[in-house]
């Protein structure tokens, strides 16, 4: 019994002891202490905090590649390439078609109003021709705000992309001067990413996950205020169409248009509460883990110590 207590203590005062005689961060067992921590970090000599922001701000990947992370400063920019083709160019093109398209029959929808206004009597010819050149009219300017719509949420996504790339360049920038190994208060990063989202990534200096947030929630807010503003849209359509007496296939794709709009505008509501519930997550598991690549503080070890012709064998705490 006796032997079990003196065990028991020695134990529980070993961790006392040793706190005063070991080196934080070192086991003293050179295989441990000389292993690599962050492999991923590129080793550059491009070290210029200025220059890398410049790149980053002026080229869709420039800083990354400046650090010599090519395959990500590659997707950075094929992708941005892509929906600047889009918003600039595609996007464009399409809205001179609309407008093209709806030109002949919005003509002839004026034309046959100052007919029946001059005329000042009813005609069912021209009143047939003139409510089937609105309905011509309506559904191609419905194709153009969905258009519309869409370039709204690549233009927001493209900027939030271009900011992420200048932040996670900022971030490779500061891991190349050297990754602190300190512990960090998983409560701090809690309260912090409560109060404001991609505070804890800032406070775990994870910049790149901050960006790529503050890109989600860009993304997010332009794409459900266009989603608002869609189901706004198709619900004056409804009104409209109601007071002329519309029925059938045409009332029916309205109200599906509703409906689409809605459940679009609820996904990204539903979306932007999973992103701050993730961020919060997100920066406790990297405080928690903030010292899991420092090397051992407590280590054991077995050594062989020669003494003449015999040997004796211990272990180093």
């Amino acid at each position: 019994m006796n032997f079990r207590i003196w065990l028991l203590l020695t134990l529980l005062l070993c961790p006392l002891w040793a706190e005063g005689v070991i080196i934080p961060g070192k086991s003293g067992i050179a295989a441990i202490d000389t292993l690599p921590t962050y492999e991923w970090d590129i080793p550059t000599t491009h070290n210029s905090l200025p220059t890398t922001l410049l790149l980053g701000l002026a080229v869709p990947g420039g800083a990354q590649f400046y650090t010599g992370h090519y395959i990500r400063g590659s997707f950075l920019l094929t992708i941005e390439g892509a929906l600047a083709y889009e918003v600039l160019v595609n996007k464009p093109m399409q809205q001179q078609k609309r407008i093209r398209e709806t030109a002949p029959f919005r003509d002839s929808a004026e034309l046959i109003t100052k007919e029946l206004m001059l005329s000042g009597v009813y005609d069912q010819t021209l009143y047939s021709a003139l409510f089937r050149n609105l309905k011509r009219i309506r559904t191609n300017n419905d194709t153009k705000m969905k258009e519309e719509d869409l370039r709204n949420s690549e233009v927001a996504w493209a900027i939030g992309l271009h900011f992420y790339g200048i932040m996670d360049g900022y971030g490779i920038w500061v891991h190349n001067q050297g990754r602190p190994t300190e512990k960090r208060s998983v409560r701090g990063a809690v309260w912090r990413g409560a109060l404001v989202p991609g505070l804890g990534q800032f406070y775990n200096g994870e910049y790149g996950k901050a960006g790529l947030l503050y890109m989600s929630f860009l993304g997010g807010v332009v794409s459900l205020n266009s989603r608002q503003h869609m189901v706004t849209y198709f619900q004056d359509r409804r009104r409209t169409a109601l007071l002329e007496g519309t029925t059938g296939d045409e009332l029916n794709q309205i109200d599906e248009d509703i409906l689409f709009f809605r459940k679009k505008r609820n996904q990204y509501i539903w979306g932007m509460a999973l992103f701050y519930l993730y961020s919060i997550a997100d920066a406790a598991v990297d405080a928690a883990l903030a010292d899991f690549d420092s090397p051992l503080f407590w280590a054991i070890a077995p050594t062989l110590k020669a003494n003449g012709v015999s040997a004796e064998l211990g272990f180093t705490f």
